[in-house]
């Protein structure tokens, strides 16, 4: 038996959402053994989003997470956290949010992201209004262009902008560079390399006023590999947790076990040559053509031809077409893991071919009593 077929997929309604726990871990420690101790990861948990996995990462040693929401933030810290980066800056009302979410843990240690003055003004005003201080990161745009400061001569002003502020504590550097995905690891590293050159000005000067180095958060899964080579960085991976089709088949250098896949079932035979899975755009992500939104493990010769809500219609040859049954069960994994597991309210845990529990997505809510 494959690793990802079910002894009995009928106890599994699908399309359903399954975690395979071993590969889970094996992943973890793979993160662990690339990093060289668990101390220097920050993993992000926007992949996975479950209590349960922040749990095993904690068990081997990983006590620092990112994250990109205040329902994430709230999730990680109910599993046993003490130190949470929300990796965003945070505008309106999410600033009350955080404040209340001190309040909920306040044995936790909280930063976000800062990346303008102006923000970095309202914190201030609204940190000293509640009588305390707020941890930031200094987020740098080193060529993603999605947010951060450009790392040019007024990087160094903000920081100092920044400093000054009686009521922000400036805690290190937050750089991500998801725009780097160079398959080959030679030619991603020369791009990360140099992406990450720009900032050494800066670094030097931060240091100087310092006197120490600052605490530098750099990259994400593609890169993961690249940064470990820089000692003073901690590392940030987040896909490799559950890994997917995606990244699986981009990097060189990473090797993750695919821990996440979507059981589905053959739900209709409309005319020869097709068939329909019940596995819609409810249930996988969406943000890429048709073709390339999943990949079933257990089918050769398909293509994806459309997807609907509930509904994944596959093209065959006719000779495969007349194997299949209505009720067949597909093992997908998707191209983008991250967004399909928020598509899910709990993934059903796999150990040894069986389900062995129900996991609950928790932060795939944008609020959970926060």
């Amino acid at each position: 038996m494959t690793w990802f077929q079910l002894k009995d997929p009928e106890k599994i309604i699908s399309p359903s959402l399954l975690f395979y726990k071993d590969r889970i871990e094996n992943n973890i420690r793979g993160m662990v053994n690339i990093a060289g101790t668990a101390d220097r990861l920050i993993p992000h948990v926007k992949t996975h989003k479950t209590g349960e996995i922040v749990k095993m990462q904690l068990d081997q040693g990983i006590s620092k997470f990112k994250c990109a929401t205040i329902a994430e933030a709230e999730m990680v810290a109910d599993a046993g956290a003490k130190w949470i980066l929300i990796a965003y800056q945070l505008v309106g009302p999410n600033i009350d949010r955080l404040f209340r979410l001190r309040e909920k843990f306040p044995d936790v240690s909280f930063s976000s992201l800062i990346d303008n003055e102006t923000t970095a003004t309202e914190l201030d005003s609204l940190s000293a209004a509640k009588g305390v201080t707020s941890s930031i990161f200094i987020d740098v745009n080193n060529g993603m262009n999605r947010s951060g400061h450009a790392t040019d001569v007024s990087l160094l002003s903000l920081y100092r902008f920044i400093s000054a502020l009686p009521n922000i504590s400036f805690a290190g550097i937050h750089v991500y560079d998801g725009h780097i995905r160079n398959p080959e690891f030679s030619e991603r590293k020369l791009v990360a390399d140099e992406a990450y050159d720009q900032l050494l000005p800066l670094l030097d000067l931060i240091k100087n006023d310092l006197g120490h180095e600052p605490m530098i958060i750099a990259g994400g899964s593609p890169s993961f590999t690249v940064h470990v080579l820089r000692p003073e960085v901690f590392l940030s991976p987040g896909t490799n947790v559950l890994w997917d089709w995606g990244y699986g088949d981009r990097f060189d250098g990473q090797p993750f076990q695919h821990a996440a896949v979507i059981l589905t079932r053959v739900i209709s035979k409309p005319v020869e040559g097709i068939v329909t899975i019940d596995l819609g755009h409810k249930a996988i992500s969406a943000e890429n053509p048709v073709e390339n939104r999943l990949r079933i493990l257990n089918l050769s010769s398909y293509t994806v031809q459309s997807q609907s809500e509930e509904h994944g219609v596959l093209e065959v040859s006719n000779d495969i077409w007349d194997t299949i049954n209505i009720g067949d069960v597909f093992y997908a994994i998707p191209y983008h893991v991250c967004p399909t597991v928020a598509l899910h309210d709990f993934a059903t845990v796999i150990e040894n071919n069986e389900p062995v529990a129900e996991w609950k997505i928790v932060a795939r809510n944008r609020r959970i009593t926060i």
